[in-house]
Formats: structure tokens, C-alpha cells, sequence
């Protein structure tokens, strides 16, 4: 699987653009499978279920080869800047790691994607590991977006998927 943009794969090396200025990811397309998996909701207030479909690193990879989707990395920003997909916009769910190790959500997080994306685009969500990415779309679902899936596995899904085909 080559899961590329201008010939380098995904974008995996440190970052040498600002977050807010990435170009778009055209990966080679591949197998999609996906699943759905019901998820809390982190937006505050009454808890509602969102249902949020996950998708494997594999089926992102050809998602975003559509050149259809927009991926959004909700990881902070040392975590972004050490290392995403090429095209990916950083929007923050957490801002900080409290002395307690307590995560910090982001306020603003729904404003910060609704600046970037209208709720009619088609979105993927990724984090480190899936589990912060799954909130995060959550609370889009919930805000209106119509059109968003989880990467399962997060960021780390798709290191394993490039380096295991390549």
C-alpha cells in the first residue's frame, strides 16, 4: 500500500508548514471497510449518543485519496507538529494536560472546525490512538456535521499500515 502525497508517505516526518496553511493529501485509493460505534458525547450539558462510523487506516487512506474528504487531527500541537498527514488541519480537542494529568478540553473546538469546514463536508477525524478523535466526532455529529467518520487507531494506524506495506 502506498498511502502517499507528492510521492513521500503521508506526510509522517516533522512538519515544515504552519498547521493553518497544509496542502491536500492525495493518497493511492484502497480497500474501504467500515463500522459504526455509538459515542458519548464530550460537549458538556445532557450526554447524547452520537453515532459515529469508524474507519480503518486502510479505508482512510482511500477516503482520503478521493480527494472528497478533509481530515481534521484533533492531537495538540507539539504532538501535530512532530508529525500528521499531509494536508491534515490541526484543531485541538484537548489545549493542555492539567499538573494532575487531567486533559483540558478545548472550548472552542466545534467554532475552530465550523471556521474551517462547512456541515455539509465530508470530514475524517483523527487523533494519536482513536480515542480522542471519537469524542471529538462525537461533538461534531452533535453540532450538526453531517458527514464525519473516526479513524480508528488513530495517527498510529496509519504508521503501522504505510510501514507494514511499504
Amino acid at each position: 500500500m502506498d498511502c502517499d502525497t507528492h510521492h513521500q508517505p503521508i506526510s509522517l516526518s516533522p512538519s515544515l508548514h504552519s498547521p493553518r496553511s497544509q496542502t491536500h493529501h492525495q493518497p493511492d485509493p484502497l480497500h474501504i471497510s467500515m463500522g459504526s460505534l455509538g459515542t458519548p458525547s464530550a460537549t458538556g450539558g445532557d450526554k447524547t449518543t452520537a453515532l459515529v462510523e469508524s474507519v480503518d487506516s486502510v479505508a482512510a487512506c482511500a477516503l482520503l485519496a478521493s480527494g472528497q474528504y478533509g481530515y481534521i487531527d484533533v492531537r495538540m500541537w507539539e504532538d501535530f507538529d512532530a508529525g500528521h498527514v499531509a494536508g491534515a488541519r490541526n484543531v485541538p480537542y484537548y489545549l493542555s494536560v492539567t499538573p494532575r494529568g487531567r486533559p483540558e478540553r478545548n472550548p472552542h473546538f466545534v467554532e475552530q472546525v465550523a471556521a474551517l469546514h462547512a456541515k455539509k463536508d465530508r470530514l475524517l477525524v483523527g487523533c494519536r490512538q482513536g480515542v480522542r478523535s471519537r469524542l471529538a466526532a462525537a461533538d461534531l455529529v452533535d453540532a450538526g456535521f453531517k458527514n464525519v467518520k473516526n479513524l480508528q487507531g488513530g495517527y498510529l494506524s496509519l504508521l503501522k499500515t504505510v510501514t507494514y506495506h511499504q
